[in-house]
C-alpha cells in the first residue's frame, strides 16, 4: 500500500467514477485501475462496486474509507508541519479567489502584501466557487475565497476565517433610461434594462432577481467582466456585488439605480481553510491580515463574530 493508492481511492469516492479521478489526477485512467487492484489486493478484496452508470462503494469500501482519509490527512499536517518549519522567513502563499472579488478586495490585499513580504512566493488562482472549493480538497490551495455558506456537504470540511457582506446593487449607464427615471421599480428593470445582465456570481440566483429575469422583455447571461465592459458601454443594467465597483473600478459614467421595491440583496463570502489544515502557514497568516484590513475599508466585514 502506498500514499498514491490512497490518493486515488479517496479520488474515486469523491467523484464517483474513475475516468473522473484519473483527469482530476492528470493520470490515465489504465494507471489509476492499476492503483486500486493492488489496493485492492493489499486489503483482501473489492473496494467498488462498477456497473454502466456508477462506481460505488462495496461494504469494504466503506469501512476503509474514514481509515484511508484519516492517513491521509496525517501525511498532510506532517507535510505542513515540515514546510512551516522551513517557511518562516520566505515562504510560499497559495490562495484562490472569486472572480467577483479578485479586483476590489483580492487585488488591493495582494499589493499590500506583495510591498510587505516581497521574498514570499505566492501562487494566486481565480475561479468559480465550486473550482476553489475543488481546489482546496485538492491541497492545490491553503486558503480559498469562496462564498459562504456554500450550498452542498462541503460546509463541514471548511472552516470560515474570515466572513464579509456586500450590498447587491443594480448599475447602469447615467444615459440608460433606467437612470432617468426619480423612481424605479421591478418592473421597470425588466421593461427597461434591454438587456437584463444576468450575473452568475452568486451559488444560487436570489429570488428577486429570477423574477425579473423570468418577466424581463430581453435577459443575457455573461460573465462578470463582459457585464462591467457592456453596462461601461450603456448596454443593459444589472445586479454586481459593490466590490466589482469600487472607486478603482467604477466608471464615472455608471450610477447606482435605487429599485424602490426591492428589499437590499447582499451576497455573502469567507476566507476560508479546510478544516483538516488546522495550522496556517506565517504566508497565509499575513495574507489574512492584509484582506482584512482592505476588506474594513471597503466596510464589508461581516458583524457575525467567527
Amino acid at each position: 500500500m502506498n500514499i498514491d493508492q490512497l490518493i486515488a481511492f479517496d479520488r474515486i469516492v469523491r467523484d464517483g467514477s474513475f475516468s473522473r479521478a484519473a483527469w482530476a489526477l492528470q493520470i490515465a485512467q489504465p494507471t489509476i485501475s492499476a492503483r486500486i487492484m493492488a489496493l485492492e489486493k493489499t486489503v483482501g478484496g473489492s473496494l467498488f462496486e462498477r456497473n454502466n452508470r456508477a462506481v460505488t462503494l462495496t461494504e469494504r469500501g466503506v469501512g476503509f474509507l474514514p481509515f484511508a482519509r484519516q492517513a491521509l490527512e496525517a501525511l498532510q499536517k506532517g507535510l505542513d508541519a515540515a514546510s512551516h518549519a522551513s517557511s518562516s522567513t520566505r515562504g510560499e502563499l497559495h490562495i484562490a479567489v472569486l472572480r467577483s472579488l479578485a479586483g476590489g478586495l483580492a487585488a488591493p490585499a495582494l499589493k499590500r502584501f506583495f510591498i510587505d513580504h516581497p521574498e514570499v512566493a505566492c501562487i494566486i488562482g481565480e475561479g468559480s466557487h465550486w473550482q476553489i472549493v475543488e481546489w482546496l480538497h485538492d491541497n492545490q490551495i491553503e486558503l480559498g475565497l469562496v462564498t459562504w455558506p456554500p450550498v452542498g456537504p462541503h460546509i463541514t470540511d471548511m472552516t470560515p476565517l474570515l466572513r464579509f457582506r456586500e450590498p447587491v446593487v443594480l448599475l447602469a449607464h447615467h444615459r440608460h433610461p433606467l437612470a432617468q427615471l426619480k423612481r424605479v421599480t421591478q418592473a421597470d428593470v425588466a421593461r427597461l434594462s434591454n438587456p437584463f445582465i444576468l450575473l452568475r456570481w452568486w451559488q444560487v440566483t436570489p429570488d428577486p432577481v429570477a423574477k425579473i429575469v423570468e418577466v424581463a422583455q430581453k435577459a443575457v447571461d455573461v460573465p462578470t467582466d463582459t457585464g462591467r465592459f457592456l453596462i461601461a458601454n450603456g448596454i443593459g443594467a444589472g445586479f454586481f456585488n459593490l466590490a466589482q465597483f469600487t472607486p478603482e473600478l467604477m466608471s464615472p459614467e455608471i450610477v447606482q439605480i435605487e429599485v424602490v421595491d426591492l428589499p437590499q440583496l447582499f451576497r455573502d463570502s469567507a476566507v476560508v481553510r479546510l478544516k483538516r489544515n488546522s495550522t496556517l502557514s506565517p504566508a497565509a497568516t499575513h495574507f489574512i491580515d492584509c484582506i482584512r484590513t482592505q476588506a474594513a475599508k471597503l466596510n464589508l466585514l461581516s458583524p457575525k463574530k467567527v
